[in-house]
């Protein structure tokens, strides 16, 4: 059945406007209409939701756990997989009966999406589908849609921060209360721009204490990461490599594998597990193979070993290694192998005996190691160090240049940012947009590596940690650091990260490659004039701006 579509989540999207036939990502149209009924169906959700908790009635974690999961599984690269996503809408009509019964009375209109009943039939929800396209309401105001959008695309980043903690058995109310809250607004007529633009901020705040609770979650259970070598060459042998963000899916899988022969290798966002002390440990965690996401259908091509995909970041498997790749959790893509849980238990035996099976590489490569592992935890233990060093002068100058990575031409500007910095300069980096140079030389000031890997995406509370101490060891605030924000955005995690950056107030951040197709003129004109955020122009340009300002003050 051919299905209408229009989605401009991601970076990616075509010709900067939106996929309108099929997503470039890999989405097909009716995925894409699946996803569109299934975030109808979670607005409902949240409307009832949130009439429950202006009463004071508390959520059960059952509930907001699906609300949360249903909300990540539409984000890009996390979900490919039609079957899936009916049953997450003929969940999402259980749920939001029960939070009907539980709101009870309610008083005034009841929005239609609140009053929505679901099809049957995945053929029947694809024809309703084309009635909750994001553009399917031609009426709206473009700055409101605009503002709802950023809205939605912030929570589905939030929904794979709070899912992460919650595997590992952490929610807070608070975070968990403001998807109903935001889903809810998403359908009040009455909300204008300022209230929205209001809103947006909230959810930037709480993304804040979801990143909080993550970060608490991570370390508590793993330690605070150390500064670590990793191998990125080949080893002879059976292995596995693991992609994705989950650190409890590492940690089984490096459990169910000791002393089997089987080496693990991370690749992608799973690189910073190697500082953890309590994924480090296992030996058989023998390095990391490949870089970015973008890059997987071309380094998994043929691979004689085994993939797992844990979280967010898949792409279309080609035919060579189809019969080898296995998704988990959120992930999923029709006809690949799925490794189900159970009570948080999962059995990864299919994808170990698949790596027996092809039986690896059969050389060794040459050794070569990069450096991982600088989380809040290492750099505030030498924050003395730090301070020396730009009291000195040693340092005059510190660069955050990370963020998603991704195919689209322009983002060799970040490689060249790196390259260009200036010696005295130190360059913070976190998420895979690290990969377009943490493989590259840069040296050391003093004590000092000049290149210092944050960690994930997920990680993106370290930073701002990092940011905040200094400023405060400095008595100046943080946009009057000598610290400047380099990002690259690629999907929608990165649109809830710069709202919380724009909600503890930093501003000046360059971002790129290009803007998101779904902030209208309007919106990110108030953004340009509140928070000063610059489109990256050419690298010698912005360098010349950020230093020469610097030098002239």
């Amino acid at each position: 059945m051919e299905n209408q579509m229009f989605c401009f989540q991601c970076e990616q999207t075509l010709g900067g406007k939106g996929c309108v036939k099929h997503g470039i990502c890999g989405k097909s149209p009716e995925v894409a209409g699946l996803q569109d009924l299934l975030i109808h169906m979670l607005k409902g959700i949240g409307f009832y939701g949130q009439k429950a908790i202006e009463k004071g009635i508390k959520i059960d974690d059952e509930t907001n756990k699906f609300v949360i999961d249903a909300v990540f599984s539409t984000l890009t690269n996390v979900n490919f997989d039609p079957e899936r996503f009916v049953d997450y809408i003929r969940k999402a009509s259980e749920i939001k009966n029960e939070l009907r019964d539980l709101a009870g009375e309610i008083e005034g209109a009841i929005p239609s999406a609140a009053l929505y009943v679901p099809p049957a039939t995945e053929a029947e929800m694809l024809e309703a589908a084309k009635e909750f396209g994001v553009m399917s309401d031609q009426s709206l105001n473009e700055d409101v849609r605009s503002l709802r959008e950023l809205m939605i695309y912030g929570m589905k980043g939030m929904g794979a921060y709070a899912h992460h903690a919650h595997v590992l058995g952490k929610m807070d109310e608070a975070v968990s209360n403001f998807f109903y809250k935001g889903l809810a607004a998403t359908l009040d007529s009455n909300l204008e721009v300022g209230d929205l633009i209001g809103l947006n901020m909230e959810l930037g705040q709480v993304n804040f204490k979801c990143m909080e609770l993550l970060d608490g979650a991570n370390t508590g259970a793993y330690g605070h990461p150390v500064p670590t070598e990793v191998l990125i060459t080949k080893k002879k042998g059976p292995f596995i490599v693991v992609s994705g963000h989950d650190l409890k899916d590492l940690k089984q899988l490096l459990e169910q594998t000791e002393g089997k022969g089987i080496n693990i290798y991370t690749h992608g966002e799973m690189i910073p597990t190697h500082g953890y002390p309590e994924l480090k440990k296992y030996p058989h965690l023998v390095g990391n193979y490949g870089g970015a996401w973008q890059d997987q259908q071309k380094e998994f091509d043929g691979l004689p070993g085994a993939i797992v995909m844990t979280t967010n970041c898949l792409q279309k498997p080609r035919d060579s290694y189809k019969d080898r790749i296995f998704n988990t959790g959120i992930v999923g893509f029709p006809e690949i192998g799925y490794i189900k849980g159970s009570e948080g238990v999962k059995d990864f035996t299919p994808v170990i005996e698949k790596a027996l099976e092809l039986g690896g590489w059969t050389e060794d490569e040459p050794e070569k190691k990069i450096l991982v592992g600088f989380g809040h935890n290492t750099v505030l233990s030498v924050a003395d160090k730090v301070i020396d060093a730009v009291k000195s002068g040693a340092i005059k100058h510190f660069f955050l240049i990370g963020g998603c990575d991704g195919a689209k031409p322009g983002r060799n500007y970040y490689t060249e940012f790196a390259e260009k910095a200036p010696e005295d300069t130190v360059i913070l980096t976190l998420a895979c947009g690290k990969f377009r140079f943490n493989k590259k030389e840069f040296g050391s000031i003093g004590e000092l590596p000049r290149l210092m890997d944050m960690g994930q995406c997920n990680d993106a509370y370290s930073a701002v940690k990092v940011a905040a101490a200094l400023a405060d060891a400095f008595g100046c605030s943080v946009n009057e650091l000598p610290l400047s924000l380099i990002l690259s955005w690629y999907e929608q995690k990165a649109v809830c990260i710069l709202l919380t950056l724009l909600s503890l107030g930093i501003k000046n951040i360059h971002i790129g490659p290009s803007l998101p197709a779904f902030i209208s003129p309007n919106v990110l004109q108030v953004l340009v004039d509140n928070f000063n955020i610059t489109p990256i122009s050419n690298v010698e340009a912005d360098m010349a701006a950020i230093l020469g300002e610097e030098a002239l003050a």
